[in-house]
């Protein structure tokens, strides 16, 4: 039979995971085993196609094997969907930081990232970015990060402020967009915009959107919403921020959560043939 192990495609004809683990391991403390990280001392059954990852602690692998290190946790079958998705973030504060980061940790394979701002101290209390990104153009600073989190991702960066006269053509080619914006009218532009198909550019594109995450509510409050076919809103849709009322990194996150996990949930339900 074959599975994969390591990212590699092998054949054993061995059917004991334990057994298996003792001929190749050589010293793996971890083994991931179909998305799960296994107790060892329980016995469980190879079967054709399973996934095996076997990590040694503290030793740099070769690069395929990083790789598929790095998703061994993801639920079978869903790696090469998200590795071959593109999605973009529009806005990179509070909201779009934390999704980009949320997403390459998913191994999205190409995020395109718009922001026209630049990292300074206020954003540090929410935003996905830390003292030494200080003075740094956010796309730049949001590159780097992914960098870090995830090397084989591909970012494309556009260091411009989004509007009418340049929306569509920035985010042509995209299916899934976020909007991360602060302003109530760059939300509304680029619902417009991409949920109203003005240019021809985002046919069967899906915009998943917020509203409302300010203060410290009841966090349970925060839902996603479809609000049309292609627009999806996530937020209380309620508590928006403004005097009295700041932006608090555990709301903020958990509205970027609900925008990334509604992004990974319409990438996993795509057919194979498109």
């Amino acid at each position: 039979m074959e599975i994969e192990l390591n990212g590699k495609i092998i054949r054993t004809e061995e059917k004991s995971l334990k057994k298996f683990v003792q001929k190749v391991g050589d010293g793996a403390q971890v083994v991931i085993y179909n998305g799960f990280q296994v107790d060892m001392r329980q016995e469980r059954e190879i079967k054709d196609g399973d996934i095996i990852t076997l990590i040694k602690k503290g030793v740099m692998p070769d690069k395929d094997e990083l790789e598929a290190m790095i998703c061994a946790r993801f639920t079978p079958g869903l790696y090469r969907k998200f590795k071959n998705a593109k999605v973009a973030v529009a806005g990179l504060g509070g909201l779009g930081s934390n999704i980009a980061a949320m997403l390459a940790r998913s191994a999205v394979g190409k995020l395109l990232l718009v922001d026209f701002d630049t990292v300074e101290p206020s954003n540090l209390n929410r935003q996905n970015y830390y003292i030494k990104h200080l003075g740094m153009k956010k796309c730049d600073a949001m590159k780097e990060i992914i960098k870090e989190i995830d090397p084989f991702i591909e970012v494309e960066c556009k260091c411009v402020r989004l509007g009418y006269e340049n929306c569509a053509e920035v985010l042509k080619g995209y299916k899934y967009i976020c909007e991360a914006f602060d302003g109530a009218e760059s939300k509304a532009m680029i619902t417009e915009v991409v949920c109203g198909n003005m240019s021809g550019n985002f046919d069967g594109s899906v915009l998943v959107a917020a509203s409302g995450m300010a203060g410290i509510e009841d966090a349970n409050e925060i839902k996603t919403v479809k609000r049309m076919k292609n627009l999806y809103v996530c937020g209380d849709m309620v508590n928006g921020a403004q005097v009295g009322r700041g932006l608090m990194a555990p709301r903020v996150a958990i509205c970027a959560g609900h925008q990334a996990n509604m992004i990974l949930r319409l990438i996993a339900e795509e057919k194979e043939d498109e």
